[in-house]
Formats: C-alpha cells, sequence, structure tokens
C-alpha cells in the first residue's frame, strides 16, 4: 500500500476512534478484552476470518472500514448497518457499494459455534475494521467491546450520512451533530480519494449537470472524455470507477 493510502488510513482511524469514544462516554461500559472469560479466541477468529477473506480480496480492507464508519455514523457503532431487511439502512442510497458483509457473517458463524450468542455482531464489525486496516500496513489499536447489537434499521436514518451531493455547509452540519469539527470532516472527505465509486454517484456531473444535458465545466476535457467512456450514459450504474488513479 503506498504511503499517501497509509497517512489517510491513519486519519480515517482518528475520526472513527473520536465516533467511538463519544459512545464510550455514554454507555460506560465497553472495555478492551471484554471477551477475555467469556470467549477468548474471539478477537482471534475475527482476525484469521478477515486475513482470510483479505488474502484472496486485499480490497475488502478499505471496504469494511467504510462499512463500520457507515454503522458508526447512524445510531451508534450497533451494527444495525448488517440488519438485512426491506427498510433497512443498508438498502439506503448512501449505502449502495457497501462490501464485506460475508466477512462478518463469516465470524459471526464461527463465533455462534463456539460461544453461542456472546459476541455481538457490531463487536465483530469494530474488530474487523482494525484487523482490515493493521493487514493493510496502517495502524493496530485495542478495541473496546461490549456493544450490544441494535435491533431497528430503518433506511430513511441513512440520510444523516455525508453525500458527494452535500454543500460543504450541510456537511459540516452532519458532522457536528456527531461531535466533529471541520479537520474530521476534511479527513474522512479526503480519505475517500482511496478506494472506488459507482458510477451513478457521480455520472450527473459527465452529462446533465445543471440539468440541461451539459457536463460539469470545472472537470478538465481529457479526464471528461475518460470518464465518460467509464460511465456511458446509459450504462451500468454500478461500475466501479478508481478515485484516485494518479497521487
Amino acid at each position: 500500500m503506498k504511503a499517501d493510502h497509509l497517512v489517510s488510513l491513519v486519519m480515517v482511524v482518528t475520526v472513527i476512534n473520536v465516533m467511538i469514544f463519544s459512545v464510550l462516554v455514554v454507555q460506560g461500559e465497553l472495555k478492551t478484552g471484554f471477551y477475555s472469560s467469556s470467549c477468548p479466541k474471539a478477537e482471534s477468529i475475527v482476525r484469521s476470518t478477515v486475513e482470510a477473506h483479505f488474502n484472496k480480496d486485499s480490497t475488502l480492507a478499505a471496504a469494511l472500514l467504510r462499512l463500520h464508519f457507515h454503522d458508526c455514523f447512524v445510531q451508534g457503532c450497533d451494527g444495525s448497518i448488517l440488519i438485512d431487511s426491506a427498510s433497512g439502512e443498508r438498502k439506503a442510497v448512501q449505502n449502495l457499494g457497501l462490501r464485506g458483509f460475508e466477512v462478518i457473517d463469516d465470524a459471526k458463524s464461527q463465533l455462534e459455534a463456539l460461544c453461542p450468542a456472546v459476541v455481538s455482531c457490531a463487536d465483530i464489525l469494530a474488530l474487523a475494521a482494525r484487523d482490515a486496516v493493521d493487514l493493510s500496513g496502517g495502524p493496530s489499536w485495542g478495541v473496546p467491546c461490549g456493544r450490544r447489537d441494535g435491533r431497528i434499521s430503518v433506511s430513511s436514518e441513512a440520510t444523516s450520512l455525508p453525500s458527494p451531493l452535500d454543500s460543504v455547509g450541510i456537511q459540516k452540519q452532519k458532522f457536528a451533530v456527531k461531535g466533529l469539527d471541520e479537520h474530521d470532516l476534511v479527513t474522512l472527505a479526503g480519505a475517500h480519494t482511496i478506494g472506488q465509486t459507482d458510477c451513478l454517484f457521480f455520472r450527473y456531473r459527465l452529462y446533465n449537470f445543471t440539468t440541461t444535458g451539459n457536463a460539469d465545466p470545472s472537470i478538465n476535457q481529457a479526464f471528461l472524455g475518460k470518464l465518460q467512456s467509464l460511465c456511458p450514459k446509459n450504462g451500468d450504474g454500478s461500475k466501479r470507477v478508481g478515485l484516485d488513479n494518479d497521487s
């Protein structure tokens, strides 16, 4: 992984840790080594599971970190993003393209066989995000555990997540509600240059920027042509494109 990617990972981890800390202050129950007695192999099983999937597809590292962030930004780090229901968070447009669910399911199945009804999915997700960053060459950290799984997941609540269509003012408001400042906003927005995105999230800038059928004039013409070839006007909106292939 490139050095600039590692720096971005460190910054994202810092912001997510701020979000987790705010939950700790409220709950006052989470602690590192939470499963040392009730399920001693919990963290090692999550780690080995993430590693097995990572070895097959290294892009899952960023996917798991993003999955954790999208979970924490809505209702806190309660695993509600994992609930697969017709009206759940993961069906919201803001969560289209989220990946890594199979990694969490895999770890959960193993832990249920070993320690039934002990390790929460929310904790598995938090641990998996840490291990994904570590496996990518980024930092590692102690994960306080003891979260309870959320049982409510509503797609409309995902509107609190930052959107590529939000103005800077709206983004600042969304972060302020979570106790995060402008530095945190720049950190997370900037870190999105790592990885890929779906054509549907930016295709309007290529063909209908001001609803008059024109492209965003701020896009370099050579780059515009490249993007249009990758994302045809009536093509597959779920096609993935690298966010930053040059830095």
